[in-house]
């Protein structure tokens, strides 16, 4: 092979190497040929989740949201690409932290232009686009459905083509009065907790959000001390083993085990901060319940207002699951336990205070399950009994969910013996403690993770999102398909020029010696 033909072979394989590098770029699942025209722009935040084949069934079989809105669209359709500000002004409504009704409609869409979906979008019968389908998320998940079909819970929405059109058919057929100025915490859909006791079902969400909420507001406080470890490690024992989220026992059992690598007792020195970027330590970049938590809103622990209800309310529900969940043998660890976390990394200080000054006053350790709980319950009832009079006088509490003894009559009215109201205008309720037992056990066991056991998060089988969170929490290197090409060309052109240096080398006259 002389040197010129050895010139044209790697100029050839450059111009593959670059032609390879800009085809990365356009990663399949992505709609970046059509945003790279405008790439100059500045970068729209979209509310509508993007689904593929991939994500399809796992996304919707494990959103909180009730319903579901699916767009099959081409990102090659003109009139898709006009229909997009209709859609998304509606997804604001629904979706993401900053949602005005969060929890009721989970809109996504489906670029059915892409190969990866040809056989999803096949299998809904799309027929034209823009196409929307309507229906319980469950019912998505591993179904087709065909649009004729009158007895399908899927429906296609046949007057959404404008955002006041699709909000004017969510209205109807959920009788609710939506609009696209609505802003946040402007609800009048929200549900009392006393009324139905299926709502506490939803809680389980709140639980989850919860608990990686509590997480972070340790991290960025920097509560971790020498001092404070074995408190944590002793909470993260009682979240790995009873948390009512198989995905949040699953993240405790995880940071349990490398609790040293990702909480070393020197986290916070300025070495250490330097390696990681987020100020916040390794376990900053761990999510303990999955990638998908936290999700920026509450559902159960929503309140009419911005500052009330949210995390304390969600806190207080993963208490109550934890207690009713343990056996007799741990109830003395589950007291100290929670008492030494509120003690050490509760940041309300007058809350925490007297939270501890009731953990306190136990005088005799704990033998059943069942001590704790009604323990546990007649403490929280104290509590709100201090913050009702609180927010009566200031005029702090929310109007649509008042501080109340819990459980009310419309809950369990079997929990009640008698209650009298005394001269002073306080109450004076005689319980019924075994029928109290019993409600506690039913309502933070069972119903709360009823939601979660249709779902089946809570079986023993390792669901999808599981595995992906398995995979994410590795350190394993993902080479992308477009890199591994460029680096095999890369070889092949190496290979190449090692090829012609070597046949030069044997065709070359040997150099004459000076001697």
């Amino acid at each position: 092979m002389s040197m010129s033909e050895a010139c044209v072979i790697l100029f050839a394989i450059m111009l593959l190497l670059i032609s390879s590098k800009e085809a990365a770029s356009f990663q399949s699942g992505s709609r970046s040929i059509l945003r790279a025209v405008g790439g100059e722009n500045k970068a729209v935040v979209d509310y509508a989740v993007d689904l593929n084949s991939t994500n399809f069934d796992s996304v919707l079989r494990d959103t909180p949201a009730t319903h579901a809105i699916v767009e099959f669209f081409a990102n090659w359709c003109p009139a898709c690409r006009n229909y997009k500000p209709h859609y998304e002004k509606v997804a604001r409504l629904f979706n993401g932290p900053d949602a005005v009704h969060p929890g009721i409609v989970l809109m996504t869409r489906v670029d059915c232009a892409l190969k990866i979906n040809n056989k999803l979008c096949d299998k809904f019968s799309v027929s034209h686009y823009p196409m929307l389908f309507w229906g319980p998320p469950s019912k998505f998940a591993s179904h087709g459905v065909e649009p004729k079909e009158e007895k399908s819970e899927i429906r296609m929405i046949d007057d959404g083509r404008t955002a006041e059109r699709l909000v004017s058919w969510i209205n109807k057929h959920l009788g609710s009065s939506y609009g696209l100025d609505d802003e946040k915490f402007e609800n009048e859909h929200l549900h009392s907790n006393t009324s139905d006791p299926g709502q506490i079902a939803r809680a389980v969400y709140d639980v989850e959000e919860a608990t990686a909420f509590a997480i972070e507001i340790i991290l960025e406080h920097k509560m971790i001390k020498q001092h404070t470890r074995v408190s944590l490690i002793k909470f993260l024992q009682l979240l790995a083993v009873h948390h009512p989220s198989k995905r949040c026992r699953k993240g405790s059992a995880e940071v349990l085990v490398n609790f040293d690598d990702l909480c070393p007792p020197d986290m916070w020195s300025p070495d250490k901060q330097e390696v990681v970027s987020n100020g916040k330590g390794m376990l900053g970049n761990f999510q303990i319940c999955g990638k998908e938590v936290p999700r920026g809103y509450w559902m159960f622990c929503r309140g009419s207002k911005n500052d009330t209800r949210g995390f304390s309310c969600g806190f207080w529900v993963l208490l109550h699951s934890l207690s009713v969940r343990i056996e007799d043998g741990e109830s003395q660890f589950a007291f100290r336990a929670v008492c030494d976390f509120i003690h050490n990394f509760f940041i309300c200080e007058d809350c925490r205070q007297h939270f501890y000054q009731m953990c306190s006053s136990v005088t005799v350790p704990f033998n059943t399950s069942r001590d704790f709980a009604l323990w546990l319950w007649s403490t929280h009832n104290k509590v709100n009994k201090r913050l009702m009079k609180k927010e009566a006088s200031l005029g702090t509490g929310d109007p649509k969910f008042p501080k109340v003894i819990w459980p009310p009559k419309q809950l369990c009215s079997l929990c009640y013996l008698s209650h009298n109201r005394r001269e002073n205008g306080t109450s004076q309720i005689d319980w019924d403690m075994n029928e109290v037992y019993k409600f506690l056990t039913g309502y933070y066991g069972k119903t709360l993770t009823s939601l979660y056991k249709e779902k089946g998060h809570l079986g023993d089988e390792v669901t999808d999102g599981a595995i992906v969170d398995l995979v994410a929490s590795t350190n394993a290197v993902v080479v992308p398909v477009g890199a591994a090409l460029a680096i095999a060309l890369a070889s092949c052109a190496f290979g190449a020029l090692a090829c012609c240096w070597r046949s030069q080398q044997k065709t070359r006259k040997p150099r004459r010696s000076w001697n």
